[in-house]
């Protein structure tokens, strides 16, 4: 135990000495020389604007206009145009009464429409509220109504899901069928039609409100002000991303991870490179067509690709890729070496949650020595592990994560907050710090699993089973998927004479809850493994 002991207290440390703020920006080619004109100008839009999306996308279009600054199935756009375009659109959603403070609620694949609408939503000083594309409507609604968004800025795909929604303006952002719209403005038309010229600073920066699930159900938004340089620091610091590359943002862009890399790219004067929906094959193509530099993942995702037949994998040219960083669910089994054997040393995992930002990071050496690790934590980060009464932990022992940064969120939009320890937040995970000065999260504080990237409480999932009219008794568990980290595997009790398939069942939570939470299994007991107080033996289930 007494050779763990400075190994814990230089992982306190570690961020003070690893790397400076000025390191970092040096080393990722944000410094770099501007005219004075260009530097004076600079300065002035970050004091009007801020440093969230209004702010880092006026720099933009300062500093490199004519720059190629996404690409998405419909072409590109360049900084300029991206400039222009939200100027117009944030003119037109304030006719439609949005106006500071106000929220605005984005449900958008990845694509122009998703950019569009944060960054004229940050101009006028309001929130963005981002939905979940696989929430189910009556989530969706309870939001919505819960948020009072002022306008919803949806897919045409999604419109069925948000029809009960009470706002006072639709907005379509992506049209698959144009005579389906039933008169339903559209994004292109409201830019089309509005003034793109330079608009007045809000006297009030926005905020970004990104959503995440609670045991009641009912998601939970988390709010965040304009993190500032420090968040890109930390970021940076980790993962050594570079000024100008292209850089293809597979994540959703409504996740913590997506978003987090769409802020970044405003500093790195990052080309994103965006698709609406993943695909392993498309994804390999797009890396290689487009020539991305790094490319933004969920651990599934990677998966997928290598589950690809194995001449895909070899005919695929990703010499030009050089950073793949995943993060929103840890690196299941091998993963992590597999994914470098195929492809490289690129591959960087960062773990953290909505509610703290980034808590560790581990890159290719790391996670050769230890594809299990988390990693260490990155510039200005604390990562310490406290025990159930908030005491810290023996040196190598399993307690509780507990992160202490500059990013640590404001607390539920909907009420609440996650326990805080002497400043640190509590991540909601249980972990250790091992000799090799590494962190290893073993598991939820409570029963949350994390499948696929997505938070899933089991307790939802058993009330929404209970409900169904064969159901006698029900109990959810997490259990180990080579795919997708954990999957939820759900245990019933029918009622005596009912009837009611694995088939049946899936389809009723499929009706009521996001389908990332549909069991993938479903096990018919004849009775529950219960102690002598009537409390189910979850541990009996598992084994």
């Amino acid at each position: 135990m007494t050779r763990l002991l400075p190994v814990l207290q230089s992982f306190s440390s570690r961020a003070a000495t690893v790397a400076t703020p000025a390191t970092v920006l040096a080393r990722s080619g944000i410094v770099r020389p501007y005219s004075p004109r260009t530097i004076a100008r600079l300065g002035l839009e970050l004091r009007r604007w801020g440093t969230g999306p209004a702010g880092g996308f006026v720099s933009l279009a300062v500093r490199v206009p004519d720059h190629v600054g996404l690409v998405d199935e419909l072409g590109e756009l360049t900084f300029g145009e991206m400039h222009a375009r939200s100027n117009a659109l944030a003119r037109a959603l304030r006719a439609r009464g949005v106006g500071e403070g106000d929220a605005v609620a984005v449900m958008c694949r990845n694509h122009r429409g998703f950019v569009d609408a944060t960054i004229a939503i940050a101009k006028l000083g309001a929130d963005a509220v981002y939905l979940n594309t696989a929430f189910s409507g009556p989530q969706l609604v309870e939001v919505l109504d819960r948020d009072r968004s002022r306008v919803l800025v949806h897919d045409q795909e999604f419109t069925g899901m948000v029809a009960d929604a009470d706002v006072a303006h639709r907005v379509v952002a992506w049209v698959d069928d144009a005579d389906a719209l039933d008169g339903t403005e559209t994004l292109e038309d409201l830019i089309a039609g509005a003034d793109d010229g330079e608009l007045t600073p809000p006297d009030r920066h926005g905020r970004t409100i990104i959503l995440t699930s609670g045991t009641t159900g009912t998601p939970k938004g988390a709010p965040r002000s304009e993190a500032g340089l420090g968040a890109a620091v930390s970021l940076l610091s980790g993962i050594p991303l570079k000024w100008g590359w292209r850089t293809h943002i597979a994540a959703p862009l409504f996740h913590t991870w997506g978003i987090a890399h769409l802020m970044l790219g405003m500093l790195l004067g990052s080309t994103m490179v965006l698709r609406r929906k993943f695909d392993p094959e498309t994804f390999l193509d797009t890396l290689e067509s487009k020539g991305c530099d790094s490319a933004v993942v969920i651990p599934v995702m990677l998966q997928r690709v290598l589950a690809l037949p194995a001449e895909k994998i070899e005919a695929a040219d990703l010499s030009r890729l050089q950073v793949v960083a995943s993060s929103g669910s840890a690196l299941p089994g091998d993963l992590a070496t597999r994914w470098m054997d195929a492809f490289g040393d690129n591959l960087y995992s960062t773990y953290g949650s909505t509610e703290v930002a980034y808590a560790a990071i581990a890159g290719p050496a790391d996670l050769r020595t230890s594809p299990s690790t988390a990693g260490r934590p990155p510039w200005a980060t604390d990562v310490r592990i406290l025990d159930e009464h908030g005491k810290e932990a023996p040196a190598g022992t399993t307690g509780r994560i507990f992160v202490g940064n500059g990013l640590l969120f404001e607390g539920y939009t909907g009420g609440g907050h996650k326990e805080v320890v002497d400043g640190m937040m509590s991540s909601g995970d249980v972990g250790r710090i091992g000799e090799d000065g590494l962190l290893y999260v073993e598991g939820r504080d409570d029963d949350m699993i994390v499948s696929g990237g997505e938070n899933v409480f089991p307790q939802e999932v058993e009330d929404c089973l209970a409900r169904h009219d064969a159901v006698h008794e029900v109990a959810a568990i997490g259990v180990d998927d080579d795919e997708f980290g954990k999957r939820l595997r759900a245990y019933v009790v029918l009622e005596d004479g009912q009837q009611a398939s694995e088939d049946d069942l899936k389809g009723w939570v499929k009706e009521k809850l996001a389908r990332y939470k549909v069991p993938r299994e479903i096990v018919f007991l004849d009775e529950l493994p219960r102690n002598a107080t009537g409390k189910v033996l979850k541990r009996k289930l598992d084994a």
